[in-house]
């Protein structure tokens, strides 16, 4: 491996046991499964009223910056982007629920990933991670999968809350409807024959069919230079920061996105067998600052939430092992700078079955949840059924947090709440009462 010594001494190849080839291949792998964030980001956070074009841009750059720290400073096969469910507490909660500005929304990012840096500085976030029941992490990601599925149902014109009901079908003969079906259903035989790169392939395929019929239409180029983030980038809002709501929009932020990338971190290295004989990640702080980093930098640029992709395990099951994985990753992220004209084309009844999709992906922790044990069952089911019904992530959290102290603490088994979680509860509640 001569000729790719620096390779190989950067990113410990032949101590792995792999190769460029193989890790090149895995980063490539591990960039179509996730590459339809570059659809979906703009898209959703367009609804909030940012640039599209400029959110793209900023996604793309805010995503190839934390993953090339990632493959440098951790030598980890990871991968990192907007986060799903994030961009929906952004822009579908914070912007468009609470009524707040784009910039307000982009400068709670700012503040959280700041926390998150002194937190993996100081590693604050272990006494975290171990505060919160398994339960509740567990749940927080099945309640958010549900979010994100009925934020595509309700994009592609499935559900409606037209017709004299709370929720209803859409119809199901619009054409934006039969995109979303049809994607759905594509996306579906993909995954079923492995086919790499399903979420993108049934994404591009559903914009084909929307352009016949009429949803969208074609570009009229491929190629462009990457629109520029001006419209967005450096518009942080100072002017509400110190107030209980911003609290909470912080805390929320910082609590999906602590647990969603320990969460991932340590389940993609389960499955490539990193962990070390105490199950724990080696250079797991490395890992977290990139993450933080990269969230930071993201708010400034112009774009929601950077965390860890689960979809990286896509890499690591094709042999991905070290941070040229990840590196590969990040080149192909920038190279997509120039593909503006083929993404802005996407429409939401083309996105809609990838987030349905990945609303099922989040689903899986719902089978560790014990629901024979209602002390712990139902704070889960609180914390999963209010995140889509009240259509709030943070909803979810306050209600799953502030019961789960409440019912163990009157049914004797105040061994299972730590002083920080009761801390929490207590706040929540003050909120509801006198927010």
């Amino acid at each position: 491996m001569e000729q790719n010594s620096f390779l190989e001494r950067q990113f410990k190849l032949s101590e792995n046991k792999t190769t460029v080839k193989t890790e090149v291949m895995a980063g490539i792998t591990t960039f179509m499964t996730m590459s339809y964030i570059l659809a979906v980001n703009p898209s959703m956070l367009s609804e909030a009223g940012m640039d599209q074009g400029a959110v793209f841009t900023a996604t793309i750059l805010a995503s190839a910056l934390a993953t090339i720290l990632m493959a440098f400073m951790a030598n980890y096969p990871f991968a990192l982007s907007a986060g799903m469910g994030l961009n929906a507490y952004f822009a579908y909660t914070v912007v468009l629920g609470m009524g707040h500005d784009w910039s307000y929304a982009l400068t709670a990012v700012f503040i959280e990933g700041i926390i998150f840096i002194l937190m993996s500085l100081f590693n604050v976030r272990e006494a975290i991670f171990h505060s919160i029941p398994m339960t509740l992490k567990k749940a927080v990601s099945v309640g958010i999968g549900l979010f994100i599925a009925m934020i595509g149902m309700v994009n592609a014109g499935l559900i409606t809350g037209d017709g004299g009901t709370i929720v209803a079908i859409g119809d199901l003969t619009a054409p934006t409807s039969i995109v979303a079906i049809f994607g759905l259903l594509l996306i579906g035989v993909l995954l079923h024959h492995k086919v790499k790169g399903g979420l993108l392939i049934g994404t591009l395929a559903s914009t084909v069919l929307a352009i016949i019929l009429g949803v969208t239409s074609l570009p009229s180029q491929i190629l462009s230079l990457p629109p520029s983030i001006e419209p967005v980038a450096f518009k942080l809002q100072w002017s509400n920061i110190f107030t209980r709501e911003m609290f909470a929009v912080v805390f929320a932020f910082l609590f999906v996105d602590v647990f969603d990338t320990i969460g991932t971190l340590i389940g993609v290295s389960t499955k490539a067998d990193m962990l070390d004989e105490n199950g724990d990640l080696p250079k797991l702080g490395p890992a977290l600052l990139s993450d933080a980093i990269g969230t930071t930098v993201g708010s400034l640029l112009g774009t929601s939430t950077i965390t860890t992709y689960v979809e990286s395990a896509s890499g690591v099951a094709d042999g991905g092992r070290t941070g040229l994985t990840a590196l590969t990753t990040a080149c192909l992220f920038l190279i997509s700078l120039f593909l503006f004209p083929i993404f802005a084309i996407i429409p939401a009844s083309a996105t809609a079955p990838a987030l349905i999709t990945v609303g099922l992906f989040m689903m899986s922790p719902i089978k560790d949840i014990d629901f024979d044990n209602y002390t712990e069952s139902i704070p889960a089911f609180l914390t999963i059924v209010m995140m889509p019904f009240a259509y709030s992530i943070a909803e979810g959290i306050v209600w799953g947090i502030t019961s789960y102290v409440v019912l163990n603490l009157v049914t004797g088994k105040r061994e299972k709440v730590s002083i920080l979680m009761i801390i929490l509860a207590i706040l929540f509640v003050i909120y509801k009462i006198f927010g």
